[in-house]
């Protein structure tokens, strides 16, 4: 097992107790470079990759993805995985089996794709556990209808009793759902729920689609919109390695929506990418202004720090303005 997550983070800290568990070894590795990870993997034969999607991003745009065939398994959770990144990995790491994942801190891991429906449903992030309970519920607590966009709320054994000396965010995240507890779903009545603040949808087979963070929910026009439409668009231009749509401050519209992107190649024709979305998107939904970055900010867990983004563009927008 490579570990490249920090153990402050409860998914880099799984790297350890599962090498433990199976009687792995593990490589530790803090990485500056993607080609670090790929001497690493190559010198110690690695079999086993936990990463969030800025790794795979990183991984999927380098041309020697072909060497790195030790790797038995993949693992991607922290953010979800644009189907160009998953082809790519998919293509030249064949024996590869990936598994796309999703989970709190709060609760740990909620849900799993297995491989081998990674390719009939590559935006999917699968279903529950075992002995976990998720289900998409409406502000009101009911479920909600196939389709329905609705919060993640996760059941079961691994869910935490609170915030250590905080009883006021625990009381706001961790409460019973009376509306599951009158359903008679075998599930022990009035035990505490973590209301997750994500916005996802479940189809008629029961899997679950992630739609947005609530507090990443872009308010523009009137119109309540999931940056990851956006970035979706965005990716499938070609043009894009990785893409992060925002909402910024603006007296007429409530946000004003920009994108901030790296380049998949050198050279990137804003023009162009901005005539793609308009293709793809209804007006309301269009970027009004496109960034090109070498490098976005990150959080410890090495996630795109979206709030740091947000702060550097509000920042320089209010030095353009004056």
């Amino acid at each position: 097992v490579l570990a490249v997550l920090p153990f402050s983070f409860d998914y880099g800290l799984s790297q350890l107790t599962t090498a433990f568990y199976v009687g792995a070894q593990v490589v530790l590795l803090d990485y500056l470079f993607p080609r670090d990870v790929r001497n690493a993997i190559v010198q110690h034969e690695v079999t086993v990759l936990a990463g969030v999607p800025t790794l795979w991003h990183q991984l999927a745009a380098q041309s020697w993805l072909d060497e790195l065939g030790s790797l038995r398994i993949l693992t991607n959770s922290g953010g979800r995985l644009p189907p160009s990144v998953i082809t790519r990995l998919r293509a030249h790491l064949p024996e590869t089996q990936l598994f796309l994942m999703y989970g709190l801190t709060e609760a740990f891991r909620s849900t799993y794709l297995p491989p081998d429906e990674v390719e009939q449903r590559p935006d999917s992030i699968g279903k529950a556990i075992p002995n976990a309970h998720i289900s998409v519920l409406r502000e009101d607590g009911t479920p909600c209808a196939a389709h329905e966009i609705g919060e993640l709320v996760h059941r079961g054994p691994t869910v935490a009793r609170g915030y250590w000396n905080d009883p006021q965010r625990s009381a706001e995240r961790f409460r019973p759902t009376p509306a599951l507890d009158e359903c008679h779903c075998g599930l022990m009545p009035h035990e505490l729920c973590v209301w997750s603040g994500d916005r996802v949808r479940m189809d008629e087979e029961g899997y679950l689609y992630f739609v947005s963070r609530d507090d990443d929910m872009l308010k523009t026009s009137g119109y309540r919109i999931s940056p990851t439409e956006i970035e979706d668009a965005l990716y499938s231009s070609g043009q894009v390695g990785e893409a992060v749509a925002l909402g910024l401050e603006d007296e007429a519209l409530g946000q004003r929506i920009v994108a901030v992107v790296i380049a998949e190649h050198e050279n990137i024709d804003t023009q162009a990418l901005l005539q793609h979305c308009r293709t793809l998107l209804p007006a309301y939904m269009l970027p009004q202004l496109i960034h090109v970055v070498p490098t976005l900010p990150l959080n410890p867990n090495g996630k795109v720090d979206r709030q740091r983004l947000r702060a550097e563009l509000s920042a320089l927008s209010a030095t353009e303005n004056g």
